[in-house]
């Protein structure tokens, strides 16, 4: 082996060396890291709806065992004849810790007893409970002569909610029962109906 070729194997050992050297250095630098982190912290808003039977004594009705108890007019609906319609009142509003508005649907409405097919309903919006008459007029929710138990046609509305931890604004639904000619005499009926609001942004 000659001098020359000695060297240039050690020169690219050294090269060799040099670029292995290289790459464990980059790899080093590589590992270097720091840290940053953040933190929010989060609060959910209050959402309830309140319900009232004369517009001025507002509490939750949350269960069919709880439901209110409408005060229907021609001595609380029990005297009804072929032909009659009775009324009553049923006010919804946010209560003062709502933070959002609400949009309502008649969720469901059953009826039973011994005439519920002798009976329909209608539900309108009047200006306050006692605007509340079988001859009210407003903005239909519920159509004339809806079965007793049927929410066909039914039309959803909105709550707003109050400011500053003020209630919302109520909204009166004037509840209208009719009964037919195939009302049979001394028996008994019952209804109840389930209102479900949403929160909207």
């Amino acid at each position: 082996m000659t001098q020359s070729t000695t060297r240039s194997r050690k020169f690219k050992a050294i090269l060799a060396g040099g670029i292995v050297l290289g790459v464990g250095a980059a790899v080093t630098l590589a590992a270097w890291t720091d840290n940053e982190w953040a933190e929010g912290t989060f609060g959910a808003g209050s959402f309830n709806v309140q319900g009232s039977t004369d517009g001025s004594t507002f509490t939750d009705h949350e269960s069919t065992d709880g439901a209110a108890s409408l005060s229907f007019d021609l001595a609380g609906g029990d005297n009804l004849t072929p032909g009659d319609t009775t009324a009553a009142p049923f006010v919804l509003r946010l209560d003062g810790e709502t933070s959002y508005d609400a949009s309502v649907v008649l969720e469901n409405a059953t009826g039973g007893g011994d005439n519920p097919a002798a009976l329909t309903y209608e539900i309108v919006t009047v200006a306050n409970a006692g605007a509340c008459s079988a001859d009210a007029t407003g903005t239909s929710i519920v159509p004339a002569g809806t079965a007793l138990g049927s929410t066909a046609g039914a039309q959803g509305f909105d709550l707003t909610a109050g400011a500053d931890a003020t209630e919302g604004a109520p909204v009166t639904l004037c509840f209208k029962v009719t009964a037919d000619d195939t009302l049979d005499q001394g028996q008994n009926t019952n209804a109840q109906w389930q209102f479900t609001a949403t929160s909207a942004e």
